[in-house]
């Protein structure tokens, strides 16, 4: 992500034994901070403009909060119900945290650092859109194949505003803040080879998930939605 407010390039970044947050500056690509985390699986992050940087981790179903000042981390924050939190985003009006979850996404005020809200919604989410200008959050479901379109009717209460249908598998999401689409992309893939009788089982990651053999790409999918 690109914190403009502190003029910084923010990486998450997936490793062993802990995960790290690294910021580097633009103009020359030089790395300015590591952040140590608590969690092997950091995943998206969002800065508020003030001083702080909010951080996913998935593994732990936590945010933490990074002084960019300091580029320390200053805050852990649990996100019950939420399980695995991945796309995030902050709204500077409200001043609320939207975090994205399998199942059930939550809002959280970072002046107390609680959950004020929860959203249901699919499984395999990896992304989250907000569109300040029309409210709107869009949760992309790859497990069901469609977008959970919600609406801030205040800063502490969320509706449903629409289930979407897009593609299975796809997850991966950005809205257009001028002309208010929302834009996802996703492979299709032909059917995957059948393993050996003696094969062993595809490994697994984190939370015992695995993809397992996959099929070629056939296809390609960008898909676009219109509020």
């Amino acid at each position: 992500m690109y914190d403009e407010p502190d003029d910084k390039i923010v990486l998450t970044n997936h490793s062993r034994p802990i995960g790290t947050l690294t910021a580097l500056d633009p103009k020359t690509g030089d790395i300015v901070a590591t952040v140590e985390l608590d969690d092997t699986a950091p995943e998206g992050a969002a800065a508020d403009g003030r001083g702080h940087i909010f951080v996913n981790n998935e593994g732990k179903h936590t945010i933490q909060v990074i002084d960019v000042k300091t580029w320390r981390a200053t805050a852990s924050w649990p996100l019950a119900p939420c399980e695995g939190p991945t796309g995030i985003a902050y709204d500077k009006a409200s001043n609320r945290i939207f975090s994205g979850c399998s199942k059930t996404s939550v809002v959280v005020d970072p002046s107390t650092g609680k959950v004020v809200a929860s959203i249901a919604n699919g499984t395999r989410v990896d992304a989250l859109g907000w569109d300040p200008g029309k409210k709107l959050i869009y949760i992309p479901n790859g497990g069901e194949g469609n977008v959970t379109v919600v609406h801030q009717d205040s800063p502490d209460k969320y509706t449903v505003v629409a289930t979407v249908a897009t593609f299975a598998g796809a997850k991966t999401i950005t809205v257009d803040p001028r002309t208010h689409n929302v834009y996802l992309f996703q492979p299709e893939r032909g059917p995957a080879p059948v393993p050996p009788a003696d094969a062993p089982p595809p490994p697994t990651g984190p939370g015992g998930r695995g993809r397992g053999p996959q099929g070629p790409i056939v296809a390609a999918w960008f898909i676009v939605i219109k509020p």
